[in-house]
C-alpha cells in the first residue's frame, strides 16, 4: 500500500485493486455480474438489487434515492448477516448527487453504523462506475467527512482525505517481552 501526505492533514492512499468475482468477494454462490445482483431472499424494506465489491473486505452497495431516509439501524444488521455473505458484509446505502458526488451511509460488519469507512467509499465508487451512475472519480460524502475516490486506469483505487491526530502513548517494553514468551 502506498500513501503520501498532501499537506499536514490530508493523505492519499492506494487502496489496491477491487475484486469483483463472486468467490473473491466472497459471495455464497457464483454470480456472473456482481455489479447488479438480485437480493434473494428479499429483506423487507431493503432495495431489491445491489452491487458487490471487495476492497480486501466484502461490501454490498445499495443505490437509493434518499440515503438519509434509510433505516440503517434496522436494515444494516439484517443485510450484514444475509445468507449471500458467508463472511458477512459491510452494507452501504449510496445516493448519487450532482457534480460527481455520492452521499454514503455505512453499516460496518461487526461494528454497526459508522461515521467513516474508507473501503466502503472505494467500493461504492467502483460500483457506481460499473453501473454508469458515476465516473471513475467522485467526492464521497460520509457523516465523518468527505473522501475523494479515484479508480485509475491501472485498476487501483486511490483515496484522498483528511486525517486527525487521535492520541500519543508510550508502551512499556515488558508488554512485548510477555507476548514473546
Amino acid at each position: 500500500m502506498q500513501s503520501w501526505r498532501e499537506n499536514e492533514t490530508t493523505f492519499t492512499v492506494d487502496m489496491g485493486r477491487p475484486r469483483l468475482a463472486a468467490l473473491e468477494i466472497p459471495l455464497a454462490q457464483e454470480i456472473g455480474d456482481t455489479s447488479d445482483i438480485a437480493l434473494s431472499p428479499a429483506v423487507a424494506g431493503a432495495p431489491d438489487r445491489f452491487s458487490a465489491v471487495s476492497m480486501g473486505n466484502p461490501h454490498a452497495v445499495f443505490f437509493v434515492a434518499d440515503a438519509a431516509a434509510v433505516d440503517l439501524e434496522k436494515l444494516g444488521p439484517l443485510l450484514e448477516n444475509h445468507p449471500l455473505f458467508p463472511q458477512r458484509a459491510n452494507i452501504s446505502f449510496a445516493q448519487i448527487l450532482p457534480r460527481n458526488e455520492i452521499l454514503l451511509r455505512v453499516w460496518e460488519r461487526g461494528t454497526g453504523a459508522t461515521k467513516a469507512c474508507g473501503s466502503a467509499a472505494c467500493a461504492t465508487l467502483v460500483a457506481a462506475a460499473l453501473t454508469s451512475r458515476a465516473g471513475r472519480t467522485a467526492n464521497v460524502k460520509l457523516p465523518g467527512g468527505d473522501l475523494v475516490i479515484d479508480w485509475r486506469d491501472d485498476d487501483h483505487v486511490w483515496m484522498t482525505g483528511p486525517v486527525e491526530f487521535e492520541f500519543e502513548t508510550t508502551l512499556d517494553p515488558c508488554i512485548f517481552e510477555e507476548l514473546a514468551a
